[in-house]
């Protein structure tokens, strides 16, 4: 599948070859989608602007799952039928099969070229097929050695993530492992395949390590400058506009347990919303397209309107990206311990090289150390990794409806359900008007008026009706629409 399509650029001032490349504000730290060969010349040359040698350390991580190959420099990768224009969930995809799955990709596609007359196949998102005349053809690998030459300090990893849950405790101790040594200023791109989720979310997890830098190595130097605040510098102060809906400041069920669970743990959920909020769409601060936290809230608004099988995808999702906050909020937690621990772990000999006049120490950046991995904290911490599992789902999924209209109508059907019909449907109308009074008029509106009157005469249907209409939708004779069950209900068919 061709990587690039029309409309890709999603922000303003595009660079050339590179869709939705953007720095976050505050940080080091890029994020983009996939480049072509020429758009990663023109994205290194923008990160080391004037002042940044090219022959600099700078990190790159690709956090895509599927294998890429460069034909006539723009860049194609192998997914799935079924995946193609879809997210690309597949599965527990590591860095070496990753890079092995790029070098059998570029055989295959060296052997069609063979077989079509210098030709390939391929398809866009929307499975329309191309048919590319091959000029040049180079594996993702190859691109990036060529690239070394004008950056030889470029360091490429992939750490191959999902789409929407919370990535492996491993691939966090990668992202750090690689990081570990390089000085705060030390510019990290992070790319997906458009510059959305995944690299959104690698982007947050590169920040939060910043944030580490800053926090071990500056906290002794501030406190030295007469006449800062330093409480005024903390990060974890950050607070959110209280008028907000508690679902879009993050105030999930399972995410409050951890918070009270943590040490620390509203300052770390604090310190993970300002890097979130940073990372998101300009309305909170950021130069991004997604707003990992606020995501959730708007794809749960999105639930009430959509059908069965959408709301079954949309309720998987919904749990994932909440799964993916709130070990985002653990990683900040280990972070902010991390940061303690490296104050704490510097040798003697060392200590009076780093002391300042004040009696603190100021570490830089690169002579930080991690005393444990992510994946040791979360395994001393089981309960919260059980916690988040079964509670990840813990949302109201569909709305209350009021007690005493539910006991009228209840009364209505069981009174004389047929004769009462017309009041029924008139009542369950009246309270849906009242129920989604918040929503805006139009199309979403009706939609979820129209399910929740669908719902809620199934829910009231006197038994040995209500038996029957369920064996015909177990059936497919009908479906869970208000009009076919009315037809079955009164005419005794659809």
């Amino acid at each position: 599948m061709a990587d690039g399509f029309d409309k890709i650029q999603k922000l303003p001032d595009p660079v050339p070859g590179c869709p939705n490349f953007r720095r976050v504000p505050g940080f080091k730290v890029y994020c983009c989608g996939q480049p072509t060969i020429a758009g990663f010349e023109n994205v290194l040359n923008k990160v080391c602007g004037d002042t940044y040698p090219k022959d600099g350390p700078i990190i790159w991580f690709n956090l895509r799952q599927e294998p890429n190959v460069y034909v006539n420099g723009d860049p194609i990768c192998a997914r799935p039928p079924n995946k193609i224009g879809e997210y690309a969930e597949l599965g527990a995809i590591t860095r070496d099969i990753q890079k092995a799955n790029e070098e059998e990709f570029l055989k295959v596609c060296e052997m069609r070229k063979t077989e079509n007359g210098g030709k390939l196949k391929a398809v866009d998102i929307n499975k329309k097929e191309l048919e590319i005349e091959v000029k040049e053809l180079k594996s993702l690998s190859q691109v990036i050695e060529g690239v070394k030459e004008k950056f030889p300090g470029l360091v490429h990893w992939r750490v191959p993530i999902c789409n929407s849950a919370a990535p492996l405790a491993g691939d966090f101790d990668i992202i750090c492992k690689t990081l570990v040594g390089t000085a705060i200023n030390t510019p990290v791109i992070i790319n997906d395949q458009v510059g959305l989720s995944r690299a959104t979310t690698g982007c947050v997890v590169a920040c939060l390590f910043k944030e580490f830098q800053i926090s071990a190595s500056f906290e002794g130097l501030v406190e030295t400058v007469p006449g800062i605040n330093a409480s005024l510098l903390k990060t974890d102060r950050y607070v959110m506009n209280p008028e907000k809906d508690t679902l879009f400041r993050g105030e999930f069920e399972v995410v409050k347990t951890l918070v009270s669970t943590l040490k620390d743990g509203a300052a770390a959920k604090n310190e993970c919303d300002k890097v979130i909020d940073k990372n998101g769409t300009p309305k909170t601060g950021g130069t991004g397209i997604k707003q990992l936290r606020e995501n959730i809230a708007e794809s749960k608004l999105s639930y009430e309107i959509m059908d069965d099988a959408a709301q079954a995808f949309l309720k998987m999702k919904i749990m994932d990206n909440i799964h993916k906050y709130y070990y985002l909020i653990l990683f900040t937690a280990y972070m902010r311990e991390a940061a303690d621990l490296a104050r704490e772990a510097v040798a003697d000999e060392k200590k009076g090289e780093l002391t300042l006049a004040g009696g603190r120490c100021a570490i830089p950046g690169d002579q930080l150390k991690l005393s444990k991995k992510f994946v040791q904290f979360v395994d001393e911490n089981p309960k919260l990794r059980d916690l988040v599992e079964t509670g990840k789902g813990n949302l109201q999924w569909e709305r209350d409806i009021p007690q005493a209209a539910l006991s009228n109508l209840e009364n209505l059907a069981a009174t004389d359900f047929k004769a009462n019909l017309g009041k029924i449907i008139h009542d369950i109308y009246q309270t849906a008007h009242l129920m989604f009074s918040d929503m805006p008029q139009g199309d979403h509106k009706k939609r979820a008026k129209y399910r929740f009157a669908s719902k809620t005469l199934m829910r009231i249907l006197p038994q040995p009706l209500s038996k029957e209409i369920e064996a015909k939708i177990e059936q497919k004779a009908i479906t869970l629409d208000l009009y076919e069950i009315l037809g079955a209900c009164t005419w005794g068919q659809a």
